[in-house]
């Protein structure tokens, strides 16, 4: 049997780190990955590196949005690819999990984060909208990278932190609680 090309996910500190291109054709190959076990899903590229040129902390983020009756399946799928269960940071249940994994490209190791969402549910439609508004203005992009800084320059630096703080930023953006 092939090994697989998903690595174990190494859990690091939040850093701010400049975008790098090559996240694009990272995406793409872990998007085919996964698109290949699961021919279901519509797997997407989501986060900061979906967003041209936006830092963060250059993990890759992607969705795979599964259809009704499809959860358990895509969820089996992505760990027989070789994706872990979170084991630190902002832990999402296993009733919306999020797996973990890495991936070499280029002679770079690259994380990745899948998350594992209903295809028509609020939340796919806020990953995509919130990536979407990134995309076409410059100025929410820079102050959402601002906020990433200043977060980390405050001191704090563990995973549930960062993401609760951050998470303030992108919930102002879609209008408020939902």
């Amino acid at each position: 049997m092939a090994k697989s090309p998903i690595l174990t996910y190494e859990v690091l500190p939040p850093a701010y780190i400049e975008y790098d291109h090559k996240v694009v054709d990272v995406a793409k190959r872990a998007i085919a990955l996964i698109v290949a076990v699961a021919p279901w899903v519509s797997a997407e590229h989501i986060g900061s590196t979906a967003v041209p040129n936006c830092s963060g902390k250059g993990i890759v983020d992607l969705a795979a949005f599964y259809p009704d009756g499809k959860f358990a399946l895509t969820r089996t799928a992505l760990d027989a690819l070789g994706f872990q269960p979170q084991s630190a940071g902002h832990k999402f249940p296993e009733e919306r999990p999020m797996r973990v994994g890495a991936i070499e490209h280029g002679g770079e190791l690259f994380r990745l984060h899948v998350h594992v969402v209903a295809q028509n549910s609020p939340e796919a439609a806020d990953l995509r909208r919130f990536r979407d508004v990134l995309r076409k203005d410059h100025a929410l992009s820079a102050a959402y990278q601002a906020k990433k800084r200043a977060i980390l320059q405050s001191g704090l630096s563990e995973p549930v932190g960062y993401t609760k703080e951050k998470g303030e930023f992108i919930t102002a953006v879609l209008g408020g609680p939902g």
